[in-house]
């Protein structure tokens, strides 16, 4: 009986186009995750989430995608596996699900709440410890900033602030390249085993 590979969902713009850089580096992740024996999951549409497929597909790996009904808009060639959902929300909270960790690459708003509520429920505890990476040093100052304003130690009012799980040490890891984020994701996931 064959053992299913590890999920890791990607999310990313849907705006870039095969020969921009950003889709190139998104294809390069989705090859060097497929060779670390990981099965890639993304939102199922083009742009990164097209790159990322593409990339693991070429490599021989296994590509899932949830999609939803709610963007009328089938799934790119490269999806082996579809899972249809009714809204984008339903959406949002299945690629979470899937994942055993996560990739945020560049992005816009769409990206910016993947990033957003994964590092929410990773520092409120609703999802049980998960490796997240961020890909390049796009999503820094937000990372940044939010950190200022989450600190330990900040003077806040007299209400109890809610456990920052981020206070133990950092929850996203920043790569550099995707043979960086693949080889992260590796370490993390294969040490929890």
């Amino acid at each position: 009986m064959a053992v299913e590979p590890t999920v890791i969902t990607v999310f990313g713009s849907s705006r870039p186009r095969p020969g921009d850089a950003d889709y190139e580096e998104a294809r390069a992740l989705g090859a060097a995750l497929a060779r670390r024996g990981f099965a890639v999951c993304t939102g199922g549409y083009g742009g990164v989430m097209e790159a990322a497929s593409r990339g693991a597909r070429e490599a021989g790996g296994h590509v899932l995608a949830v999609t939803a009904e709610f963007f009328r808009t089938p799934a790119n060639r490269w999806v082996e596996q579809e899972i249809r959902v009714e809204s984008w929300q339903q959406r949002l909270f299945e690629l979470i699900r899937r994942g055993a960790g996560y990739v945020a690459c560049k992005g816009g708003t769409g990206t910016l709440v993947e990033l957003a509520v994964v590092w929410e429920m990773l520092n409120k505890g609703v999802l049980s410890p998960r490796p997240f990476v961020v890909l390049g040093h796009f999503w820094r100052p937000v990372i940044a900033c939010v950190r200022e304003v989450e600190a330990p130690g900040r003077p806040s009012s007299e209400v109890p602030a809610a456990p920052w799980r981020e206070a133990g040490g950092p929850l996203i890891y920043e790569a550099a390249t995707p043979a960086d984020a693949a080889d992260y994701l590796h370490r993390r996931l294969h040490a929890a085993q």
